[in-house]
């Protein structure tokens, strides 16, 4: 199974938009199963002093861990840039869900990232601050990650990604981690 994670809990992201194209391309490509993990949705009840103790974490925490994190072999994470990095709501929930079966959640599995933004770097500083995270996880990170720049120019009033070049580069790094 593949989650598709749009990495940040802004309403109507550009992550979210990147991550449903995501989404629907790899189903394209392939008979997985690929499901979506928009941070903008989840409840955010399990946001206190006790999320580091397995048996004290809210419930929902358990349960987006059984249905994304656990029976996935691989994630993709669409990563905007905030502030020279990633959200720090990433950081949280990887934080959060690493404190339950720490080594079932991540350890041995793989990712891609995509890096989005509204500058010219694509958060390439953020993908890399991740991937150090994710490798401490023990995550094998697709080589080839995206930066993807100047996000406003490269989809229309609904969202859809429109330019050609970015619709090709992304499915260039989608096949390659589908054969990763």
């Amino acid at each position: 199974m593949i989650t598709v994670i749009a990495s940040t809990n802004r309403k109507e992201s550009g992550a979210r938009q990147f991550a449903v194209h995501y989404c629907e391309l790899l189903r394209q490509l392939t008979d997985e199963p690929v499901q979506l993990l928009a941070l903008e949705e989840i409840p955010h009840d399990w946001f206190h002093p006790d999320m580091y103790d397995p048996d004290k974490q809210a419930p929902s925490l358990r349960r987006l861990q059984e249905t994304y994190i656990l029976p996935a072999d691989k994630f993709v994470f669409v990563v905007p840039e905030y502030n020279g990095g990633f959200p720090g709501v990433l950081k949280l929930f990887l934080d959060a869900v690493s404190v339950y079966r720490y080594r079932d959640n991540f350890h041995g599995k793989k990712a891609a990232l995509v890096g989005i933004a509204s500058g010219r770097a694509g958060n390439l500083r953020g993908m890399e601050h991740l991937t150090g995270i994710l490798n401490h996880l023990g995550v094998v990170v697709l080589p080839d990650k995206l930066p993807i720049s100047s996000i406003e120019r490269l989809t229309n009033a609904e969202g859809r990604i429109t330019d050609p070049d970015t619709r090709k580069v992304i499915e260039q790094q989608a096949r390659a981690f589908l054969e990763f």
